[in-house]
């Protein structure tokens, strides 16, 4: 303080010797305006200097000795933001000097400088904790928390309390007392700014719990939400659709209301398949010794399960669930039973479905259009084209393998079906048509002459005679 009081006194009076030169006669008030500019233009020059050497220093020791934090830091300009806090307290400390008493005038610039000071350190304070946020984000365990929200709570009290302080500042008021004055408008807040007091604790349970993290794949019943999350912040969580349409919503809206994380399908590292055929119930048959023969003989997957099958079978043991030799779930007394086997022995040796998780071929309940036969299997690669590619493949080879097992599936009349009816009722053969399913108009071990197809085309059916 005293060598303040030497450097400012020394101004002071260097700056009266200056003017009673030029005007020929002392001038208080003049001196006072002249040196209140000076020490103003001293503060801006000694915060250029020291500004310039501190950053100078700090960049040195980034690029040699500095890890990720002080990079952060220097690239975020929080040490330039830092040297702001000079001026100011250069004109603390020079300007008193110049006032006798306190007037108004140095007050509300003293005021001014401590408000300025304090913004200073509360905004470096924000851009560090923005600094830490990067870092902390980028980190692979922690990148898809969801923290985002959390810093934005801490920079906003940090504001807030700076905007408290600074107008306690202004009117001489304790800030405690400022506080219990603003409690009196509490209720109105609250119904004024409902939708942000709403969102702002929606993100904090967001956050707290871990219920999304960017990156999920979320799903809102009933709206317009399906897609990824790309940003989750303390009033809105963005979600890119998979027609790439960003939806923005409130976080309240999730925490209240009902929402579908796909993040656990994800961790698992295995998304189900669930899907089923329906089988025509009138080609469900038992299966006969030749049936079983000419299985083994094209189905290669299941000879050594008919085998074990039927000397379990000799022994008279019979059971097709929990079988003490690990036997799949299956029978060979029906050609659906093994179907049924086939279905499962296949899906365990598919390489890109879990074997680790649960896996079924069920039988569902009848319906008028024929059995529903249920797969119930987990594919490990969980991206949604491969999974599409893989379920579409597993069912393209079901289908085309199911009349091997002397089994088709259900499927309605079309109009093709129709034509063929009609054909067939008005005498032609089989053979003439195309296009018609397996079995039809055919007896067991019957062949029927293919037609010449060097010869005429038939002739057009004659409608039939009527009864006389």
């Amino acid at each position: 303080m005293n060598k303040a009081y030497e450097i400012a006194d020394r101004l002071m009076a260097w700056v009266s010797d200056l003017l009673q030169r030029f005007t020929g006669e002392p001038s208080p008030v003049w001196d006072q305006i002249v040196y209140s500019l000076l020490v103003f233009v001293i503060a801006i020059v000694v915060g250029r200097i020291l500004r310039a050497i501190v950053i100078y220093g700090i960049h040195l020791v980034a690029r040699y000795r500095g890890g990720s934090l002080m990079k952060g830091l220097v690239k975020a300009h929080l040490f330039t933001r830092l040297t702001h806090i000079i001026p100011p307290l250069v004109i603390l400390s020079l300007l008193p000097f110049a006032f006798h008493g306190t007037p108004a005038f140095l007050k509300l610039i003293e005021k001014l400088c401590w408000i300025y000071v304090l913004g200073v350190i509360v905004f470096s304070l924000n851009t560090q904790l923005s600094v830490f946020w990067e870092i902390y984000s980028s980190r692979t365990a922690l990148r898809n928390r969801p923290m985002k929200g959390m810093i934005q709570i801490i920079r906003g009290l940090l504001a807030g309390f700076w905007v408290i302080v600074s107008v306690s500042i202004l009117i001489e008021r304790s800030p405690m007392a400022l506080i219990t004055g603003l409690g009196a408008f509490a209720a109105v807040l609250m119904l004024v700014f409902k939708d942000s007091i709403l969102g702002f604790v929606a993100g904090v349970q967001l956050s707290q719990n871990d219920m999304i993290r960017n990156g999920d794949w979320i799903v809102v019943p009933g709206g317009s939400v399906n897609g990824i999350v790309i940003d989750v912040s303390l009033d809105t969580v963005k979600v890119q659709n998979f027609d790439n349409t960003i939806v923005t919503l409130p976080p309240y809206s999730l925490v209240s209301g009902e929402v579908q994380n796909w993040r656990g399908m994800t961790d698992a590292g295995g998304r189900r398949i669930m899907r089923s055929l329906t089988i025509d119930i009138s080609t469900v048959k038992f299966c006969t010794p030749e049936f079983l023969e000419k299985i083994k003989e094209e189905v290669a997957i299941l000879r050594d399960f008919i085998e074990k099958k039927e000397a379990q079978q000799q022994r008279g043991i019979v059971e097709n669930t929990q079988n003490s030799e690990g036997l799949v779930n299956g029978t060979i007394e029906t050609n659906l039973g093994l179907f049924r086997a086939y279905m499962t022995l296949y899906l365990q040796q598919h390489k890109f479905i879990g074997s680790q998780m649960l896996l079924m071929v069920r039988a569902l309940d009848p319906t008028d259009n024929g059995l529903p036969l249920q797969l119930y299997c987990f594919s490990t690669n969980t991206d949604w084209a491969s999974y599409e590619s893989i379920q579409s493949e597993i069912f393209e080879h079901y289908m085309a393998i199911m009349p091997t097992f002397g089994l088709y599936p259900f499927q309605n009349p079309s109009s093709r079906d129709y034509i063929n009816a009609a054909l067939i009722t008005a005498g032609h053969h089989p053979d003439e048509m195309w296009g018609i399913p397996f079995g039809t108009m055919r007896a067991a071990g019957s062949t029927a002459a293919k037609p010449d197809r060097s010869a005429a085309p038939p002739q057009a059916p004659q409608p039939p005679t009527p009864p006389k």
